[in-house]
């Protein structure tokens, strides 16, 4: 599911800025941006969020601001008099007269601009605050996702009963199937005989053959079940959004045998394969909404 969230946490000489954004994903996949001095917490964050996060490609960006002290942002001098006499080097080499160095260029350069002390001098404070913010943001991007979960397990809801009412229609037009074969099966032979005297029995006896082999009663049956399964896991606790897509696999194979039974009824044919053609599209349709779901 989408979601975005942020947190600022202070500490003592500065502040963590904590940041999570999420997209659909078949699994969990976290992506981490923060700085170099971070690098020790990374397992840490990384199974904290876990705990909370199912699916998703969650970008995880954390950056942290200090306001003086020890680990302000230091001005690395070696660096900026390196670029300073490489730019009229560089300048005169290339036919670029009368160029001068940009500052803010320069300041952007990596490194010019760092913290003091060493990267893995992180500080219990920043450590903490680290944490802090990761919790708190974990819990309002599963807020987020909470609410848009909700509105989505409504729409699927609805779908599923346009679904069960598809079903419905089929079923009750699938009462007169037997006589529609017998009609069409007595068309055809009449067509081969030329007119000559067909064997009543006998044509029971093939139209109910024929009508065993397209029934599709257990096709339907199945469908209303897995309706029913579907709304159970939505009602359920727990990840819901695998399970979903399994079952939503079934229910379009079960349409596309309805599909493959009821080309041989003609009119009545016709109306079925409309009804199972639109029972495809609302079971799509369900599985684009689930893959919004954990």
């Amino acid at each position: 599911m989408t979601g975005f969230a942020r947190v600022k946490k202070p500490f003592a000489r500065g502040e963590v800025l904590f940041s999570l954004k999420s997209v659909n994903h078949r699994g969990l996949d976290l992506q981490f941006r923060m700085p170099s001095e971070l690098d020790p917490m990374e397992g840490e964050l990384r199974a904290a969020l876990k705990n909370g996060l199912a699916r998703g490609h969650v970008q995880v960006h954390v950056s942290v601001e200090r306001t003086g002290g020890p680990g302000a942002p230091a001005l690395n001098r070696a660096l900026l008099d390196a670029y300073m006499r490489a730019f009229p080097e560089a300048a005169a080499l290339y036919g670029f007269e009368g160029e001068r160095p940009d500052l803010n260029s320069a300041l952007r350069v990596p490194g010019m601009l760092s913290p003091a002390g060493e990267p893995e001098d992180l500080g219990e404070d920043v450590a903490k605050a680290v944490l802090e913010a990761a919790a708190e943001a974990l819990a309002l991007l599963n807020q987020g996702r909470e609410r848009e979960g909700a509105a989505t397990a409504e729409e699927i809801l609805r779908r599923c009963g346009g679904l069960c009412g598809l079903v419905a229609r089929m079923e009750e037009i699938r009462a007169g199937a037997v006589e529609a074969f017998h009609r069409r099966l007595k068309e055809k032979l009449a067509e081969l005989l030329a007119g000559a005297a067909i064997e009543p029995q006998r044509l029971a006896q093939e139209a109910a053959l024929l009508a065993d082999r397209s029934d599709i009663a257990e096709e339907l049956v199945r469908l209303r079940t897995h309706a029913a399964h579907l709304e159970e896991l939505l009602a359920g606790d727990g990840e819901a959004g695998k399970r979903l897509d399994f079952l939503l696999q079934e229910m379009n194979r079960e349409a596309n045998t309805v599909l493959s039974k009821t080309g041989g009824l003609g009119d009545l044919g016709l109306t079925m394969t409309e009804l199972a053609l639109a029972a495809k599209s609302e079971i799509e349709k369900i599985r684009e909404q689930s893959l919004n779901l954990e």
